[in-house]
């Protein structure tokens, strides 16, 4: 049975992320995968793209990944937050802030290619591929993980001192470990495209709140944009039938005109909107990451970054030496991870909760609040630092600092 420090399962963009980075602290990595990256059946390196806050965009670089993402990504110079229907808006402009960019938009294909062409040319990271965990046993020394899957013939099990589930919202490590989660359906189904225009783009993103939920446009490096739209089940399946015109026009009856007139569009996905989370983050030899740990709504563009910095703030710790799996390690993340955890969730579902309540003394306190916060520069300046998190102890790779 081959033997390691730490196994990782899940090889997407958390789990790839974390791999590349625990590779830096010394430690022996197994990264156990499904799917391969470049698969069509690969649901994390999809259609989708990710907004990556400037911490992220540094825990990228420490990673030694930023390089070969930077000429593909759309830039965020500037935001611009309203409400449909509504006389209220709110503006941010990065160079107000005295900052190249709120952040960057990379496709999720992008960034899995550059992860993984890192990972495979790594002498400390082995990766079992296509392989799942059919069964875990953790016990005070080690856990013991069964595998299944073409890469299991190497081995059909394998031990490490610590198992980090980065394996998405339904992870079955999180199961096979003993912990809960809570699960809360927003009623919703994003859709995600993306769209050409007639006008030119400025590097402007757009976060408008409908009725039926929140419509992002974000600025590819192409001068596209790639619209990130959650509505009801119903009408998501009548627009994911709908005819590019058909679609277009309904895009632009809900957004306006602030971005000149659609004009193109591309294929369409779609996927459900809930928020997940674990009743723990850590278990006896485990430790849950990402989507396993929590699995956000899209508004705000924080469930990428969030999970960026629980990569950063775990192997800042597993650089350390001794066992990577003691229970006192494990519960040091625990508690360092909670605050900017629970911000994150807070800030996001009270988005979502807030602009999606019609009755009328709401509306009136959230259209005075747009504006308020339009009119207030240290509102402004704390909104520009939330991807350092929200609360706790800022990792170092996200603060530019190498990991030790």
């Amino acid at each position: 049975m081959e033997e390691f420090d730490i196994a990782i399962i899940g090889g997407g963009m958390v789990g790839a992320s974390l791999a590349l980075a625990l590779a830096q602290a010394g430690r022996r990595i197994v990264l156990i995968e499904a799917v391969a990256p470049d698969s069509a059946a690969q649901e994390s390196f999809d259609e989708r793209t990710t907004a990556l806050g400037n911490a992220s965009r540094r825990i990228l670089e420490a990673l030694g990944v930023w390089n070969d993402l930077a000429d593909q990504c759309g830039v965020i110079r500037a935001i611009h937050v309203s409400d449909a229907g509504r006389f209220a808006f709110a503006r941010l402009s990065a160079r107000e802030q005295g900052i190249e960019a709120f952040g960057f938009v990379v496709p999720n294909r992008v960034l899995g290619t550059a992860l993984w062409a890192h990972i495979r040319d790594h002498e400390r990271i082995s990766v079992r591929m296509p392989c799942s965990v059919a069964s875990v046993r953790a016990d005070a020394t080690g856990i013991t993980l069964a595998l299944d899957g073409q890469s299991a013939l190497a081995g059909p099990t394998l031990r490490a001192r610590l198992a980090v589930a980065a394996d998405g919202a339904r992870s079955v490590i999180r199961r096979e470990a003993g912990i809960t989660a809570s699960e809360a359906d927003y009623g919703q189904v994003g859709i995600v495209a993306n769209v050409a225009t007639d006008m030119a783009q400025d590097g402007t993103a757009y976060e408008r709140f409908t009725a039926a939920g929140p419509l992002a446009l974000l600025p590819l490096r192409d001068g596209t944009y790639t619209v990130v739209w959650a509505r009801t089940p119903q009408d998501a399946a009548a627009t994911l039938a709908a005819s590019d015109a058909d679609f277009l026009g309904l895009l632009q009856q809900h957004f306006g005109w602030r971005v000149g007139r659609f004009v193109q569009a591309g294929r369409r996905a779609s996927y459900p909107l809930k928020l997940t989370r674990a009743d723990e983050s850590v278990a006896q030899r485990t430790v849950l990451i990402g989507n396993a740990a929590q699995s956000l709504h899209p508004v705000a563009g924080q469930g990428f970054n969030l999970a960026l910095r629980d990569v950063a703030a775990l192997a800042e710790l597993l650089a350390e030496e001794g066992d990577p799996g003691a229970p006192e390690l494990l519960e040091r993340f625990a508690q360092g991870r909670e605050l900017d955890r629970r911000g994150v969730m807070r800030f996001t579902d009270g988005l979502i909760r807030l602009f999606g309540d019609s009755r009328a003394p709401l509306r009136l306190a959230r259209d005075a609040g747009l504006l308020l916060f339009d009119l207030l520069p240290p509102a402004k300046r704390a909104l520009a630092r939330v991807s350092l998190g929200f609360g706790g102890r800022t990792p170092r790779m996200a603060r530019g600092l190498p990991l030790r």
